[in-house]
């Protein structure tokens, strides 16, 4: 069951698709676990879908950051296809979460948000990667360019093995990089990342303003098409 779950959601348009038990989320803070959602929770199905390498080399302000934002609704109808199908082929129920917006939990004066669970978290629960140095996830194959989304289900499906860590041990890149000095290494201050790093043009479309933590990272391709900085 699980692989044909697994090749299912693959079909569907993801890249790469994990597994993590729900009970694995025990560390989380409460009220973002996925038993706070769905008490019948019992595994999280993880995936992801990578952006084009192509856009780690051009200008943040355009073209990435209107994809960036367009992969978003692709991993939402990809979490609404893999729930549907779970309920229809496996006799499960399932619930598809956002895997961005919207969410409730808003810090104002430290514009801290929280989605209903974090997807990074999810994604290194279900083996899919681990957390880099600036808190983005990094996948051997995708560096950090997944966007991911995920489903839960009743469904008790074993959890995959954890993923190893590729982020370089002596490498500070993305601390020494950013511009806001936001970076503290395993955490990320929000509200002067965010004050920099999104804005409008005079027209009003949103753009993001800088990805530096992104594109200076040595595994930022995944570690078979990194690009050697370190």
């Amino acid at each position: 069951m699980k692989e044909k779950i697994r090749s299912a959601v693959l079909q569907l348009g993801a890249d790469v698709c994990g597994f993590a038990s729900a009970k694995e989320f025990d560390q989380a803070p409460e009220g973002f676990r996925p038993g706070n959602i769905f008490k019948r929770c019992k595994s999280v199905i993880v995936f992801g879908i990578a952006l084009p390498r192509g856009l780690y080399e051009v200008d943040s302000r355009f073209a990435y950051s209107h994809y960036n934002s367009f992969v978003c609704p692709q991993a939402d109808k990809i979490a609404l296809q893999a729930a549907r199908l779970l309920e229809d082929r496996f006799e499960a129920c399932a619930v598809p979460l956002p895997c961005d917006s919207p969410y409730e939990y808003w810090d104002e004066e430290k514009m801290e948000g929280r989605g209903l669970i974090s997807m990074k978290h999810a994604a290194c629960l279900a083996g899919l990667g681990t957390l880099g140095k600036n808190t983005l996830l990094l996948n051997k194959d995708y560096g950090n360019r997944l966007v991911v989304g995920c489903v839960l289900s009743d469904l008790d499906i074993e959890a995959d093995e954890p993923a190893v860590s590729i982020c370089p041990d002596n490498c500070r890149l993305c601390i020494e990089n950013c511009p806001q000095g936001a970076i503290k290494s395993g955490f990320v201050e929000q509200k002067p990342c965010r004050l920099f790093s999104y804005g409008k043009t005079k027209r009003g479309f949103e753009t993001v303003e800088c990805n530096r933590c992104r594109t200076v990272c040595p595994m930022g391709f995944g570690i078979r098409k990194g690009k050697e900085k370190v």
